[in-house]
């Protein structure tokens, strides 16, 4: 049976700072605060969001406390309606890192829409191909957002949001700047294959999708400098020689890759391209 949960802290009526299982957290509901005192049991009927504090201590701690009180709870209820939705379509737990910074987003979206101001998404259209599933959920989300704030956000937002989804499926916490310079990266990868060839590709075919989920996992190990795939692959021979275009479209990529990132591929990466490439290329003849 698990430890209750104690108030140390109560920072408004939906928003109280605790203990569980010895980390600081900071617990969130309707009304879960109202007339609490420190030490009284917290009801975790109420409980609609437990954010745990990281390493990074008190500092990390009190600007949180800043940031969620000064946020309607309405704009909490909504994060977790979209991302509940965005765990279920996507059917995978993103990461926690999402939270904070989507509420934020959110909140100060909506401000701005009520201003009458707009921010202009300068990828949205590479937001759209290269990460279309994540899109269609952050349109999704701008339905969420007019049912339950009245607000009727631009499919920009929908790009931002993307953004955030996206950063949560990554192995590591990075920074939305990074996302965005991966997209670029995308996009100019594609360009390449579609000049090498001269054709444009099937972007609603299942090898288009494939391809980009491959490249998306590829640019992340190059940015992070991790090793490239390197599997005891007994065809690269084969694949080079039946396969002769496709590896030189992939040598292209490499040459991008040298001078964006200075990074060397493997044979075995190469040869992974220049499969995917092949596959893509039939699909759009």
């Amino acid at each position: 049976m698990s430890e209750p949960i104690k108030v140390d802290k109560v920072i408004n009526n939906n928003l109280v700072r605790s203990i569980k299982n010895g980390q600081e957290v900071l617990v969130m509901g309707k009304g879960l605060g109202f007339k609490k005192q420190r030490d009284d049991l917290i009801d975790e009927s109420l409980i609609e969001k437990v954010y745990v504090i990281d390493e990074q201590g008190e500092e990390r701690l009190n600007y949180l406390e800043v940031l969620l009180s000064n946020i309607p709870y309405a704009y909490v209820q909504t994060t977790n309606e979209i991302i509940r939705f965005a765990n279920n379509s996507l059917n995978k737990r993103l990461d926690e890192t999402i939270w904070l910074g989507l509420t934020d987003h959110i909140y100060h979206a909506i401000d701005r829409a009520k201003k009458g101001i707009q921010v202009r998404n300068a990828i949205l259209w590479e937001i759209s191909r290269f990460h279309s599933h994540e899109y269609l959920i952050g349109k999704e989300a701008l339905k969420i957002i007019e049912k339950r704030h009245g607000v009727t956000l631009h499919d920009t937002e929908a790009g931002f949001i993307a953004l955030h989804l996206v950063n949560a499926q990554m192995d590591d916490t990075v920074k939305i700047q990074e996302t965005i310079k991966m997209t670029k990266m995308l996009k100019k990868i594609i360009s390449i294959v579609k000049y090498h060839y001269g054709i444009d590709l099937n972007e609603s075919s299942i090898h288009f999708d494939r391809f980009m989920t491959h490249l998306k996992y590829f640019v992340r190990r190059l940015k992070n400098g991790r090793e490239v795939i390197k599997d005891d692959l007994g065809f690269i021979d084969v694949i080079k020689t039946k396969y002769p275009n496709e590896f030189k479209c992939a040598k292209r990529i490499e040459d991008y890759v040298q001078k964006d990132l200075n990074c060397q591929l493997t044979e075995d990466e190469l040869v992974y391209l220049a499969i995917h490439i092949r596959r893509v290329i039939e699909e759009s003849k």
